[in-house]
């Protein structure tokens, strides 16, 4: 190492001079990102700002919205019990009226049977009427008899049928 000697403070001066163009070339590219960064920040802000004013409206719309699908379902299931009801009356409407019939329909079936049996008696001779009015006269009978001999007419009424 004979030829070259340099002096320390040379070197520390030439070491010096190498940091600050170093830092120089640091910050002339860092200069364009830090800017870069500096606009996103600013976007960012808008956006937060924009959406603090935005949220809001937006969650209280939501909250209503959901109230109302709440009240829309409590009416229909309102109206689901009100027609199921309106069904069962219909229904029992109908029984009844079903029965209503199968009566008129017997009551019917019986005023015929009497109106027959009475017109047969009507057309038969006149002579076993008059027998007929006298041996009534003369039997006593019993109220108990008298129900059976009806029970058992409506029966023959019914079998002729």
């Amino acid at each position: 190492m004979s030829g070259f000697y340099f002096d320390p403070q040379f070197i520390l001066g030439i070491s010096f001079l190498l940091v600050a163009v170093s830092l120089t070339a640091v910050l002339i590219t860092a200069v364009p990102a830090l800017q870069e960064v500096s606009r996103a920040a600013r976007s960012a802000e808008k956006l937060f700002d924009t959406l603090r004013q935005e949220i809001p409206p937006t969650l209280e719309a939501i909250r209503l919205t959901g109230m109302e699908i709440g009240e829309l379902t409590e009416d229909i299931d309102e109206s689901i019990k009100s027609a199921r009801s309106t069904i069962q009356q219909v229904d029992r409407s109908i029984s009844n009226v079903k029965k209503q019939t199968v009566n008129l329909q017997v009551g019917t079936r019986s005023f015929f049977a009497g109106f027959k049996a009475a017109w047969q008696t009507w057309q038969k001779p006149n002579s076993n009427r008059v027998v007929s009015l006298e041996a009534r006269e003369n039997q006593i009978v019993s109220p108990t008899f008298s129900r059976t001999a009806r029970e058992s007419n409506l029966n023959k009424v019914e079998t002729e049928k």
